[in-house]
Order: C-alpha cells, then sequence, then structure tokens
C-alpha cells in the first residue's frame, strides 16, 4: 500500500489508517480479527481515542497478539489542562497497554475557552511536552470540527498534524490544508464517508487519495471485509474521471441541502445550544449504531436539542439554508 510520510513527524505511515470508533459496538475477539487483517492489508495506522470506550482495550489486545511495532497508534483526549491532559495520557497507555503512543492529539478543540486553556502557562500543551520528553508519547497533534480553532493551532509548532473532516461534501477545511501542507504538518482527514452519509464508499476514498491535501485518511471499519474493500482502493488509486465527477455532484446535490458540514456560522444560539454538536451526535446513532454510547455523551449536555424555541436565527446565518429547526427535532426523537 502506498505510504505518504506523515509531516513532520517523519513517520512513514499507509495512506489508509483505521478509525477506532465503530469497534465499541463489537466484541473484543471481534475487534482483534479485524485489526489483524489491517496487518495483513498493510495498514500501519490507527486513529482511536480514551473517549471510545472500549476502543483502546481492544487495540491494546490486538496488539499484545500482533506486536507493538505492527503499527503507529494515534490517540487522543478532551484534556485541555496540565492536570487532566496528564492523567489522560497516563489512562491511555494503560489501557493501550504500551511503553508509548506515537501521536497523542489535543481531541475536539471547538471552542475559544479550550483553546486559551490548552496555550495556558498550566495548560495541556505543558503535559504533552512534558510526556514527549519522558518518551511516553512521540509526536503532538490536533483534532476539531472548528474551523476557526484548528487554523489558530497551526501558529504553534508543537502541533505536528491536525485531524479534521474532509469528504466529498465537507470541504470547508481546503484552505487550511493547504496552509498547513506548506508548514509540513501532516493532514489526517476524519469522516472520509461523513460519518456514512456517503454510501460509496469507493468514490469517497478515491476523491480524498486524488485531492493531495490528505496524508492519510481515517474510516471506520467495523468489519473484516470493510477493511479488505478499503484496501483494495487504497492498494489501486487512480485520478478521477468524468463519470466520477458527474457522481461526485449527484451526491453535492443529494445532500447539500440537507446536511450538516459543522462550519459553525449558525452559534451563536441564544438558548446555548451547540446546534453542530447535536447533528453530530445524531449521526452516531443513526450512521453508527451507537446510540448508547452517544446517549452517554448527549445526556451529560447542559443545553441539548430540546431547548430550541424556534426563534430561527440560525437558518438566517447557515450559509446551506438548512432547515435547522426541523432537524433539531430529529435530534430529539433520536435521543427519546
Amino acid at each position: 500500500m502506498k505510504k505518504n510520510i506523515l509531516g513532520k513527524t517523519g513517520l512513514e505511515v499507509s495512506c489508509l489508517g483505521f478509525g477506532g470508533i465503530p469497534i465499541q459496538r463489537l466484541t473484543e475477539a471481534e475487534a482483534v480479527e479485524i485489526i489483524k487483517e489491517l496487518k495483513n492489508q498493510g495498514i500501519n495506522f490507527i486513529d482511536t481515542a480514551i473517549g471510545y470506550t472500549v476502543s483502546e482495550g481492544y487495540i491494546g489486545k490486538a496488539l499484545k497478539e500482533l506486536g507493538r511495532d505492527s503499527f503507529y497508534i494515534a490517540t487522543k483526549a478532551m484534556g485541555y489542562t496540565y492536570d487532566t491532559m496528564k492523567a489522560f495520557i497516563e489512562q491511555s497507555l494503560r489501557q493501550l497497554g504500551v511503553d508509548y503512543i506515537d501521536l497523542y492529539q489535543i481531541h475536539n478543540v471547538s471552542k475559544q475557552e479550550q483553546f486559551d486553556n490548552v496555550i495556558s502557562e498550566n495548560g495541556a500543551f505543558k503535559a504533552l511536552v512534558e510526556a514527549k520528553e519522558k518518551g511516553l508519547i512521540k509526536h503532538i497533534g490536533i483534532t476539531s470540527h472548528n474551523i476557526v480553532m484548528l487554523e489558530k493551532f497551526l501558529d504553534y509548532d508543537i502541533i505536528e498534524t491536525i485531524q479534521f473532516p474532509f469528504n466529498i461534501v465537507e470541504q470547508q477545511a481546503v484552505k487550511v490544508f493547504e496552509k498547513a501542507k506548506e508548514r509540513n504538518v501532516a493532514v489526517i482527514s476524519m469522516k472520509p464517508l461523513a460519518g456514512g452519509a456517503i454510501q460509496d464508499a469507493e468514490l469517497a476514498l478515491k476523491y480524498i487519495f486524488d485531492s493531495g491535501l490528505v496524508t492519510v485518511a481515517i474510516p471506520g471499519m467495523d468489519s473484516v471485509e470493510q477493511v479488505r474493500e478499503n484496501a483494495r482502493v487504497a492498494n489501486n488509486i487512480s485520478s478521477l474521471t468524468e463519470d466520477d465527477n458527474k457522481k461526485i455532484e449527484a451526491i453535492r446535490e443529494e445532500l447539500g441541502n440537507d446536511f450538516c458540514r459543522r462550519c459553525g456560522y449558525c452559534a451563536p444560539c441564544p438558548q446555548k445550544i451547540d446546534i453542530p454538536s447535536m447533528f453530530l451526535f445524531e449521526g452516531y446513532v443513526t450512521r453508527y449504531n451507537l446510540k448508547d454510547w452517544a446517549s452517554g455523551r448527549y445526556n451529560t449536555l447542559a443545553v441539548k436539542a430540546d431547548a430550541c424555541v424556534k426563534c430561527g436565527i440560525c437558518e438566517t446565518r447557515c450559509p446551506y439554508n438548512l432547515p435547522i429547526r426541523k432537524k433539531l427535532e430529529t435530534v430529539v426523537e433520536a435521543f427519546k
């Protein structure tokens, strides 16, 4: 499989990686078989998160059987202060059962307050640098669903990778990806199939590989068959054809009028609803079949979709003219 250098980390990673969200709904044995197939197919990059319940543990189990050197392991945590990030790093090491982690990412920085905490004197940066100096982690990255926050982090040399949604229908990060490429910061493409909204996986991956912007794409895979099929595409990368471009336009037309790209232009909501996150959590229910996991996160929110008073201010700001009020009703239904 084609390998790319992961920016200034210098790591040589497969262009196709593995997203560790979906294996939460599998048994440990099923997850281990999938990870074994990754190795068989030449996929050497695994991305997970401390928040993905059993995912780190399942991956750790597979590493014991296959060997620590079989993969580059990336994980992440929503720890924005020194103390929280330090604790999360230690927890990830235990759950993965490893002495070091190749890439540790600050997970989902989406608000200015979180950003300010990360870069502060006693912020997450301090814990990550300390862990790197001790050899507990090798490299440092950032993930986000907020393009403004993502771009802010490019001004910090500590950041070696960025992770953001990128696919046929989510293009908001293109300019930031180009800027990252100029600075030798690697781009990890999450949600390559738009959380399952794009059904043509082959075309979706072909589009990403053809873009020239992405170092590694990390679709979530929950079966050996999915691993084999995605690896087949990655092993036969070709340029987009005229027919492919027609299909892409059709997909954009189909999803474009009713698809949240998490650009954040709808904010702020007068009721303090985090509107993009509402649709993100709904997607975990409707597309990933992770209702229990998503409900756990959703129920911790102080303000949920049912707080909408139908004022419609958000819809006046949405560049895609989404019927946000109606879509929030579907979120409420999804979590009943």
